[in-house]
């Protein structure tokens, strides 16, 4: 991620993920660039090509919100990855950054998620593990404080192990890490870490290079475990965003009645700490 033209990157990288054919363009000849056409873009959208090149290079970086709602529909947005795009064309002005302050969990999160008998723990705004309950740590060892789920994900041997649809799971993390940071696109936190992922990871770069974007909260496909204990899992995935806090969610892992509610159980047996005991960052 780095400081440039975030609004006419992200509208080239969705353009060229568009064909023809989506929105009811007639193929003619041989095509030399992936998608859309710039034109064929304006055209859609009702503006003139001029115009949204100037969008795309760079050179107008404040459109009304009225010529932004209009490209995503041509570039098939859904209210996720249109929010963003809103947010990239707000032209808020640029303020001295600094290092982000140590993200806190509230002390009454703390409590509840030690006391919960589920897989639970808390992911601040670049998701790192804030605190988690032992059995959180029993699903993933890297489900504790100190761990940075997307990182981990892409970098970590073990962790990538547990995901039968790892393909699945890194494109929802990094959509999802995209939509939390939002137009905030010379965050050093983030900029950190997308330099870091993209330098080892041809799997990030090119999801990073997609411009997806997914609500953090919006997990409704149930999450695949294959775990070295107890075997395969199917868990669903409750995420609540935290009250008076930059981006925090807590996350909930649960089955589905008589499901795998007993191999979670087992594992919930198998755990080393003294139940109740969370553990978070101080």
């Amino acid at each position: 991620m780095t400081e440039g033209n975030p609004l006419g990157e992200y509208l080239r990288a969705r353009r060229e993920l568009v064909t023809p054919e989506q929105v009811n363009l007639p193929v003619l000849g041989t095509r030399r660039v992936p998608g859309l056409r710039r034109e064929e873009v304006a055209m859609l959208a009702g503006i003139s090509s001029d115009y949204y090149l100037r969008l795309e290079q760079g050179r107008d970086r404040n459109p009304s919100a009225q010529v932004l709602e209009s490209l995503a529909r041509v570039l098939r947005l859904d209210d996720d990855a249109t929010a963003y795009l809103l947010g990239l064309g707000a032209g808020k002005p640029r303020r001295a950054r600094r290092r982000p302050r140590k993200e806190t969990v509230p002390p009454g999160i703390v409590k509840l998620v030690a006391t919960l008998s589920l897989p639970a723990f808390v992911e601040g705004r670049y998701f790192d593990v804030l605190t988690a309950n032992p059995l959180a740590t029993a699903l993933s060892p890297r489900l504790v404080v100190g761990g940075n789920r997307l990182r981990d994900v892409f970098l970590e041997p073990a962790e990538q192990s547990l995901y039968p649809d790892w393909e699945s799971v890194t494109a929802g993390l990094v959509a999802g890490f995209r939509r939390s940071v939002g137009a905030d696109t010379d965050d050093p936190r983030s900029i950190e870490l997308v330099g870091e992922l993209s330098l080892v990871s041809s799997r990030f770069r090119q999801l990073w290079a997609r411009h997806d974007v997914r609500d953090r909260q919006g997990v409704p496909e149930p999450l695949r475990l294959d775990h070295p204990q107890v075997g395969e899992l199917t868990l669903n995935r409750e995420k609540l965003s935290i009250s008076g806090t930059a981006g925090q969610m807590l996350a909930i892992y649960h089955p589905e009645p008589g499901t795998d509610a007993d191999k979670l159980a087992l594992l919930a047996s198998a755990t080393l700490a003294p139940a109740g005991q969370a553990h978070a960052q101080r």
